[in-house]
């Protein structure tokens, strides 16, 4: 009755971190961390979009976990877990395939979405069945909430919907899990792209050094055609950054009534932006450069979490295959 309730959430290494993960995540797990018991995976069997750059994937994890320390988040309370060292999630998704239609995927508008970008390029049979995983990914710890972006929402739902299925048709395994969006659903790219995104190269990252903040924020894309034109600030990146990044409310208060009026140019709104912004990093790039220089720590998260995430995969496949009545040599 006193266990602590689970989260489970994760990012695909295929890189670096960059502030859209931070504002649409990591700023939730931070503050959830100490309240529940939080599995954070990396879920590199989920890049099959980067089968031709296995070293990246690889690589990616490193980058990945030391932005999660560099954070902030405690590998003690929060247990980072390599997905393809944990096979018991390969073994959850097959089972599950068994119980979700096909029209469910077909009809889930981020797969769409997703599939989408491949353009003319095959699409990999793993990339199709991905949101097969994502599920077992949450179901396995037997998670009761998910910290997401608001483009992942239609997999909970997802993810609600087998979790009823299988607990009706066999035995009570699964929490239904709910869904819950940070305080900035989406962060728009600089280049005002819908969203901030490696690929697109429109992102400022984690580790981004001060020149480089600044080289992006003042680059970054302006709706209006003079910097004397009334502009409007909910539709325009940069104060979209300040309402994540700058602390200074009567600052940007000041800002946008200026910008409202064509009284203020872009160059002062992204100025003061970028020091906002780097003020906001200083001390994680700093966090980040002591654990890079002790790179067996790091391992030692790596190590302690997975172990985590396989001792309690172990326990809810036992309660699967018993649901499922797998023990076929138990029988004679």
């Amino acid at each position: 009755m006193n266990e602590r309730k689970r989260i489970l959430t994760g990012i695909r290494p295929t890189g670096s971190l960059h502030l859209g993960h931070y504002a649409g995540a990591l700023e939730n797990w931070l503050r959830l961390q100490s309240e529940y018991e939080c599995y954070f995976l990396i879920a590199d069997y989920q890049v099959s979009d980067y089968a031709d750059d296995i070293a990246r994937v690889r690589d990616s994890v490193w980058e990945v976990a030391l932005d999660w320390l560099a954070v902030g988040l405690n590998p003690e309370s929060g247990h980072f877990v390599i997905e393809s060292l944990v096979p018991e999630h390969a073994e959850l998704t097959t089972w599950l395939s068994w119980f979700l239609p096909l029209g469910m995927l077909q009809r889930n508008p981020t797969l769409k979405a997703e599939m989408a970008d491949f353009g003319k390029k095959s699409v990999p049979v793993a990339f199709f069945t991905y949101p097969v995983m994502q599920v077992a990914n949450i179901l396995m710890p037997r998670a009761h909430l998910v910290p997401v972006g608001e483009d992942q929402l239609p997999h909970i739902e997802m993810t609600r919907e087998l979790a009823r299925r299988f607990n009706r048709q066999f035995k009570e395994v699964f929490p239904e899990p709910e869904g819950l969006v940070g305080r900035v659903p989406r962060l728009v790219g600089v280049d005002g792209q819908a969203k901030m995104s490696k690929s697109l190269n429109n992102a400022i990252y984690l580790k981004d050094d001060a020149k480089t903040v600044t080289q992006k924020v003042m680059g970054m894309f302006t709706p209006r055609m003079s910097p004397t034109d009334p502009g409007d600030p909910e539709v325009t990146p940069a104060f979209m950054y300040h309402e994540a990044f700058n602390p200074d409310r009567a600052e940007v208060e000041d800002l946008k009534e200026r910008y409202r009026k064509g009284a203020v140019g872009d160059a002062e709104v992204k100025r003061k932006l970028a020091a906002a912004i780097n003020t906001f990093l200083d001390p994680i790039r700093d966090r980040r450069a002591t654990y890079a220089a002790n790179m067996p720590h790091v391992r030692e998260a790596l190590e302690y979490g997975t172990n985590q995430g396989r001792a309690i995969a172990r326990e809810t496949m036992e309660m699967v295959r018993d649901a499922l009545d797998l023990g076929y040599l138990g029988k004679y």
